[in-house]
């Protein structure tokens, strides 16, 4: 999705702190002219710019719920993580999956069900590898695409497995052409989810139809008012909720790893860890393990940047939850039907050419200059660190930056 952008700033909102650009996993953001840019060829949706900017500048980019009006017939498929964003009172996923119905959709369907046809494809997949191979998740995008960009020689280790919300649109859309007259394009497949990340991934999926991505915090305080009123009304509720404690686990970490039959596993959440984990693993430190879980989020899925909640709290709500839910699991005679249709490609965008001659005299003018920066990374110049500044330099970026302590190189 090369012009799709995740996030997007609004300048006028944006005061020229460096809180974004020093928070950036991919260093996908420069302050210049006294405003944030964003490189988006960098940008892998974690949202983290989103969530440490203190007046708001930088939003996420979802569609609006408006879109369900262009079809007959319209199913909404609700992340895991969207039930730990209610008080206790209201964590039964049965009536939040009537409330968001309520909202204007004819079906619901949980990702949470597709969760568990992942996690069973996975046993699957750790079962019939031919030799012993650590296989790293592939659920958060965020860090798919952090590994495609930083650590492209990892992407071996990549789950071939889809995301839980691809197979649970899936299951929407032929429940829906089994049940109902409709078929085809009369049929929307609407994703709620809580980061920038999903709706990078999900809009363009080569692996399920899905027609719109819509925020958690979108839709927050209109699904907290169906939910009053169906707590208040004495309506009986359609039972739509069948998924079990492994798929709802999902939505915070270790979810994954508790449905795989193994605890030979490592989980990390937050994208500092996550980069020590892959880090350790580039080491050769980690492959004794069979399977590590990483969210870029705090916490997970709940942690993310489209929710509305703590994701301490939401995730103390999930496994109050998850502990009043039946134990079971789904199985698979095979993790085929289930794999991606393509295959992971490195996108290396922190190279200086694809030319080689070239990339490499511009790779030493960028560690000549290093070598006369101070080395501080005090972000002064717009850039997050010396070495960004370098590069800058020598691809032409600098829009007039210099380094305070040495003037203009």
């Amino acid at each position: 999705m090369e012009n799709f952008r995740p996030v997007f700033l609004e300048s006028d909102r944006c005061n020229g702190c460096v809180n974004c650009m020093k928070r950036c996993p991919t260093e996908a953001i420069r302050v210049r002219g006294g405003k944030a840019e964003i490189m988006y060829e960098r940008c892998i949706g974690c949202g983290e710019c989103v969530k440490v900017c203190p007046t708001r500048a930088k939003r996420e980019y979802y569609d609006k719920i408006e879109e369900i009006k262009r079809f007959k017939y319209t199913v909404a498929v609700p992340s895991p993580s969207v039930y730990g964003q209610f008080k206790h009172q209201f964590t039964d996923t049965n009536l939040i999956l009537n409330g968001i119905k309520r909202l204007g959709f004819d079906d619901v369907m949980e990702a949470a069900e597709g969760a568990e046809y992942v996690s069973a494809a996975t046993v699957e997949l750790l079962k019939k590898q031919t030799e012993r191979k650590l296989v790293i998740s592939s659920a958060c995008p965020a860090v798919v695409n952090l590994i495609l960009m930083r650590y492209e020689h990892l992407a071996d280790y990549l789950s071939p497995v889809q995301q839980p919300e691809e197979v649970a649109a899936n299951l929407a859309r032929a429940k829906a052409e089994m049940e109902t007259d409709y078929k085809g394009e009369e049929i929307g497949v609407f994703v709620i989810t809580q980061c920038a990340a999903n709706v990078m991934q999900l809009k363009e999926s080569p692996d399920a139809r899905i027609d719109g991505v819509l925020s958690v915090k979108e839709l927050y305080f209109q699904l907290l008012h169906e939910i009053n009123e169906l707590t208040a009304s004495e309506d009986t509720l359609i039972q739509l909720a069948t998924a079990t404690r492994l798929g709802v686990s999902w939505g915070s970490t270790t979810g994954e790893a508790m449905g795989l039959k193994t605890d030979n596993f490592l989980a990390a959440d937050g994208i500092e860890n996550v980069i020590r984990v892959l880090e350790d693993v580039e080491h050769d430190k980690l492959k004794s393990l069979d399977f590590i879980e990483l969210y870029a989020c705090t916490q997970g899925c709940v942690g993310g940047s489209m929710n509305v909640e703590s994701p301490f709290l939401a995730r103390t709500r999930l496994r109050r939850l998850r502990n009043k839910l039946p134990l079971a699991q789904v199985s698979v005679k095979d993790f085929g039907p289930y794999t991606r249709k393509n295959e992971y490609r490195p996108n290396n965008v922190f190279k200086f050419s694809d030319d080689r001659a070239t990339a490499m005299k511009m790779t030493l003018e960028a560690k000549d200059l290093y070598a006369r920066l101070p080395g501080i990374n005090c972000g002064s110049c717009g850039a997050p660190s010396c070495m960004a500044f370098a590069e800058d330099k020598v691809k032409g970026r600098l829009k007039g930056a210099v380094c305070k302590y040495i003037g203009k190189p």
